[in-house]
């Protein structure tokens, strides 16, 4: 009589996720924030340097606002990020939908503003190309 021994490997551990770390999401951002602020700047000084007329209401619109702005809006972007990291259930999904709205939102002052259409499309395009940058930066850090 022979005795036969078979095994089979049936992995019933759940696999364990690990969120990554807000300092990953942090420094993803800071990175981010940092290529975002050349990339505005660099679209408003290109419009500058076509004719288009940087500014609001008869006031130039500095270009070093133009690399502020999108720094300090990238920082609040890594704060919702980092909260949406620790407390939504599905982190990408709801930090991108949430950006891309609050995106679209930041149009509206754009749009609104008392600046000819040529300096409105500029600027609206600086929230787009910032966004470009910063959102699929971050969502990347982020487990769905």
């Amino acid at each position: 009589m022979t005795a036969t021994l078979t095994t089979t490997s049936t992995d019933t551990a759940p696999t364990e996720t690990h969120a990554p770390s807000n300092r990953q999401v942090r420094r993803t951002g800071a990175v981010a924030g940092v290529a975002a602020a050349v990339a505005t700047t660099g679209v408003a000084l290109t419009a500058d340097a076509i004719g288009v007329p940087i500014s609001i209401g008869g006031e130039a619109i500095p270009m070093a606002g133009f690399a502020q702005l999108t720094l300090f809006f990238t920082a609040v972007g890594v704060v919702i990020a980092g909260v949406m990291n620790r407390r939504a259930r599905h982190a990408r999904h709801t930090f991108v939908s949430t950006t891309l709205a609050l995106t679209a939102l930041s149009f509206v002052p754009d749009v609104l503003a008392d600046a000819q259409t040529a300096t409105k499309i500029t600027l609206v395009l600086t929230h787009i190309v910032a966004a470009a940058i910063v959102i699929p930066s971050l969502a990347s850090r982020l487990s769905d």
